[in-house]
């Protein structure tokens, strides 16, 4: 790509921060949705799982939550290299990171505060998590863009998912997650603006980084959260996340936002990279298919099992 496309977007970049420091509710106080009153010494009363008022799924989705929001400084320093310091860029990155943290505070003092999670079990994964780091690989700062911007999409749906899960059982939960799922969308939104503006200033260098992020895109913490993959099944199987929600609430819906298949006069790269994509789609269709065939046929037999 011949534009600097950073230098481009900076404009985009200063009208979407002074857009979200407008939003009424930014600064919300994550003491309001912690009922101090039901906590308790762990040393005088260690933690036991009976204690906890969510199931196993909830509780997987929760640690998972709060491991992949703790990780923060290789996030921050990650963006920082793309974006500057400087600036528009380096202002939101200051912003968003306040934000996240702010995350990460309130779902551990809930957490403790209610013994909804075993808090050794979610220090020992932050420990981990932090210590292994996150790690990019040479991304464009096109290609940062729309990865996070699914990845801040995700997060919304997942932190939305688990609030109502958990809700069942705890309403304050519901209402905290609600909460960071609106952060999350308010992110998103940030981002894929910016995403949307780069389509119009080199449509062919952002429909490349569209097709190669959505191809090769996985979360955040899939290499450094302890019990990942075991979580995740957990995670899967409660509807919370998984291929399903992924392509119907996540990639479909950006693809469809930013008319991949539609757009006309790109260069050979973009189109070559369009054709993956659409074999991938096809594939990520099949699978989230499969996997839910297999899901509903577990959860049956679990249900026949308890009766």
């Amino acid at each position: 790509m011949h534009l600097d496309v950073a230098r481009e977007l900076e404009p985009v970049v200063a009208d979407a921060l002074n857009t979200h420091y407008r939003l009424a509710d930014i600064d919300w106080n994550p003491a309001e949705y912690v009922p101090w009153d039901e906590g308790a010494d762990f040393i005088e009363k260690p933690w036991e799982p009976y204690q906890s008022s969510f199931s196993p799924e909830v509780r997987a989705a929760l640690h998972m939550a709060l491991a992949t929001e703790d990780d923060l400084p290789a996030y921050r320093s990650s963006i920082d290299a793309h974006f500057g310091q400087d600036g528009p860029w380096g202002e939101w990155v200051r912003r968003w990171t306040a934000e996240e943290d702010r995350h990460s505070r309130s779902l551990w003092a809930f957490l403790c505060a209610t013994r909804g999670a075993d808090p050794a079990v979610m220090q020992s994964d932050t420990m981990a998590t932090i210590q292994a780091g996150f790690r990019d690989t040479h991304k464009s700062v096109l290609d940062v863009c729309v990865y996070v911007t699914i990845q801040e999409l995700a997060t919304r749906e997942s932190h939305a998912r688990t609030g109502r899960a958990a809700g069942e059982s705890d309403r304050m939960a519901l209402r905290l997650l609600k909460r960071i799922a609106l952060d999350e969308n308010r992110h998103m939104l940030f981002y894929r603006g910016l995403v949307d503006a780069a389509l119009q200033i080199d449509p062919s260098a952002a429909v490349t980084a569209i097709s190669r992020e959505i191809r090769t895109f996985s979360m955040p913490g899939e290499h450094t959260v302890p019990a990942y993959r075991r979580r995740a099944a957990l995670i899967a199987r409660a509807q919370i996340y998984n291929l399903d929600v992924h392509h119907l609430r996540v990639i479909k819906p950006l693809v469809s936002r930013w008319r991949v298949f539609e757009r006309t006069g790109l260069d050979a790269a973009a189109e070559v990279e369009r054709e993956l994509l659409a074999g991938y789609l096809a594939m990520l269709e099949g699978a989230a298919t499969a996997e839910q065939e297999v899901i509903e046929r577990a959860n049956a037999r679990r249900r026949a099992a308890s009766c």
